[in-house]
């Protein structure tokens, strides 16, 4: 089959980052070829290393020179990706698509260390001149999209709140496929066992993951921690990533007296962020926010507890009580109360596991890819 049409992908991340927009893009490079549709990808992580306004300011050059071959620039972004993405489509006056994952302003408020104001509540009131700034900037990217993409219903009313014509939003659920290779070799091969042989872990092993911002809720998890291993005395916690809280946690962990029970691993690679949770007995999502994680769906494929709350599109997900647990946000006692609970019963924890693993099903490679390739093609 020809290539019909050419796609130029900006995306913020691109394997081996880990992160839903890298394996989503990764994705359909890989794919959008098979189904008649030239990919090239611009990653912003070749200017990164730069400072701030030159690296976007070379971004839009690399853009501006790779969109010539292009019939579609998707950015997978609104802002970091987005705006250069479109002032180098409208120069080049091609059809421009955008992907939005997140309220980018309000995550930068947040991480500031602000106090905590949900995305929904954001949308309704006036802050400081650079959280102006960067909403008119998304406001502009998502105005001047052809189409715009999300990720779930949640996001679809967070962008309608933005001023958005709800005809020009369409809902495509990403695509998720139990990964089974990695740059042509196979992973996730061992078992459960292997694996926690493999990582030196032991006891009851609880994961949690996400970027180190206030937001993710890793404090309280830390937190409650004590008295978690007073209940069950073999507990551990190992927290995936990286971020601006990072030694605001080291020094929780520290003053808390529980080095030997919580571990923050880092930026890890995607394989190894895999291992952890197949080896894994209890996934945590403590979040104030989470417009449609991936790493849940990664959890649910490798069979590991789903603990989470009930905000942004994790009702998407995860029905309480059938394929996992939802509960409120920061909410340390009823938190404290469903880990120790689900890790002493095993056959509650199978049965939402089994019928999480069924869940993912519903999330195919190909309905996702065909959805995407109909708006492409228009």
């Amino acid at each position: 089959m020809t290539n019909s049409k050419n796609i130029l992908i900006c995306t913020g991340i691109y394997p081996p980052d880990g992160g839903g927009p890298a394996t989503y893009s990764k994705l359909l490079f890989e794919e959008l070829p098979k189904r008649g549709v030239g990919a090239d990808v611009l990653s912003f992580g070749q200017v990164r290393r730069l400072p701030k306004i030159i690296r976007h300011i070379i971004y839009f050059f690399k853009a501006l020179k790779m969109g010539k071959k292009a019939d579609v620039i998707y950015a997978q972004d609104p802002v970091s990706v987005g705006l250069p993405a479109v002032l180098a489509a409208k120069i080049l006056r091609k059809k421009f698509i955008l992907k939005v994952v997140g309220d980018y302003a309000w995550e930068q408020f947040q991480a500031r260390g602000e106090k905590f104001i949900t995305p929904e509540n954001f949308q309704d009131k006036k802050f400081d001149f650079k959280t102006e700034t960067r909403r008119k900037i998304q406001k502009y990217v998502a105005k001047n999209a052809y189409k715009i993409i999300v990720p779930s219903s949640y996001l679809k009313n967070i962008v309608l709140k933005w001023g958005i014509d709800e005809e020009k939003i369409k809902v495509i659920y990403n695509a998720f496929e139990a990964p089974a290779l990695s740059a042509g070799r196979p992973v996730l091969k061992e078992t459960k066992e292997e694996l926690r042989k493999k990582l030196n872990l032991s006891g009851t092993v609880l994961i949690s993951a996400g970027r180190l911002v206030p937001w993710k809720g890793f404090d309280k998890l830390i937190e409650i921690m004590p008295e978690i291993i007073k209940e069950i005395s073999d507990a551990k916690l190992y927290i995936i990533g990286s971020g601006p809280e990072e030694e605001n946690l080291k020094s929780k962990i520290s003053n808390l007296k529980i080095k030997e029970n919580v571990f923050l691993i880092g930026q890890v690679f995607h394989d190894k962020a895999l291992e952890y949770l197949k080896a894994g007995d209890i996934f945590i999502l403590n979040t104030g926010y989470e417009g449609f994680s991936h790493f849940l769906l990664e959890a649910m494929a490798m069979e590991i507890l789903i603990i989470t709350t009930n905000v942004g599109g994790n009702p998407e997900l995860i029905e309480n009580g059938k394929n996992g647990i939802l509960l409120e946000y920061n909410n340390k006692e009823e938190l404290k109360k469903r880990i120790i609970e689900l890790a002493k019963n095993e056959t509650l924890k199978k049965e939402l596991i089994e019928k999480a693993k069924r869940k993912v099903a519903e999330f195919d490679a190909g309905k996702m890819l065909e959805e995407t390739v109909k708006i492409l093609r228009q």
